[in-house]
């Protein structure tokens, strides 16, 4: 009776929970981001209707050599644009995800508040605010969670109700064992998703090398790189002996934290954080930082209106 009470306590919470990130997201996207985001992946997909006659001005590349030798007449393909775009959201459930000891500061008319949130929480945000901008826009949303493995895939879909569940799975994704695999559940996407989607990989990025199958899922899609960072992560107390806890495997090591250690350990995270944003740019991925000491609407607007205008 006390466990059932306690699982409706919690199921209670994360509803307010969703609610909230809701209420958030939907004024960002109603103030900022649904024209930027419209903008930017308005036509992106061309699909062929018919082949017609040519005509002056049509593009020599747009001539149906088959059809032009088997009729004798010139004739040129014809291709409109697709209506419908397909958003994916890859999320990182990794224990990693969990940390959050920062604050940011939000203006609310005329107030400020702040907030404590974790990266999880973050990547929450992020994901209501794109989930809603697709929603204005017609498009079909979908979500997949990892890990170790692929936690939960949500086939992309329409509608308010499969919006609101999207965000619930990002804030209450947990995931089992380590490493974090994104290589593994990029590749997944490229086996579930038959046609072009934009792929939003929210993440802290704390995996091993992916790049290999970033590479073959870049071909086919347009992919976008968003960073979750706490600056907590980086600013270890110097010291005494103090319990160092590995986010992905939860083994804990007494060290002591003397601030060469603590720089040693800090450049290493800003040394693996340069070698990930080196290889979004090799593969010319879009890619933006975000932090829980800051809001995240400035960061998640600046990332589309930097997209406005270019080829992906």
């Amino acid at each position: 009776m006390l466990e059932a009470r306690e699982k409706k306590r919690g199921l209670k919470s994360l509803l307010a929970r969703v609610r909230r990130i809701e209420i958030t997201a939907q004024r960002l996207v109603n103030e900022q981001l649904s024209g930027r985001y419209h903008s930017v992946f308005k036509g992106r997909g061309m699909s062929f209707d018919e082949v017609r006659p040519y005509a002056p001005g049509d593009e020599v590349r747009l001539i149906d050599w088959n059809v032009s030798a088997r009729t004798g007449e010139v004739f040129v393909k014809h291709f409109v644009e697709e209506r419908e775009l397909t958003v994916v959201i890859l999320a990182d459930a990794s224990a990693s995800m969990d940390f959050g000891l920062s604050r940011a500061e939000y203006r609310r008319l005329e107030t400020v508040e702040g907030v404590e949130d974790t990266k999880r929480e973050l990547a929450a945000q992020i994901a209501a605010a794109i989930t809603l901008s697709a929603q204005m826009n017609n498009d079909q949303v979908g979500l997949l969670t990892f890990g170790a493995g692929i936690e939960k895939f949500i086939p992309p879909r329409k509608g308010r109700q499969h919006a609101l569940r999207i965000i619930r799975e990002v804030l209450s994704m947990e995931a089992t064992g380590s490493p974090t695999d994104l290589g593994g559940a990029l590749s997944y996407l490229g086996r579930v998703l038959k046609r072009r989607a934009a792929i939003f990989m929210v993440s802290d990025f704390e995996t091993p090398d992916f790049e290999r199958e970033l590479r073959v899922t870049a071909r086919r899609h347009d992919v976008h790189a968003l960073t979750v960072r706490d600056p907590a992560e980086d600013r270890l107390p110097t010291g005494g002996v103090i319990p160092l806890q590995d986010a992905e495997t939860g083994d804990v090591e007494f060290v002591y934290a003397s601030r060469g250690f603590v720089r040693r350990l800090a450049a290493e995270g800003q040394s693996h954080l340069e070698d990930v944003t080196r290889a979004f740019k090799r593969l010319r991925v879009p890619h933006t930082l975000f932090s829980t000491a800051e809001p995240y609407d400035r960061a998640l607007a600046a990332h589309f209106a930097r997209l406005k205008g270019k080829a992906l």
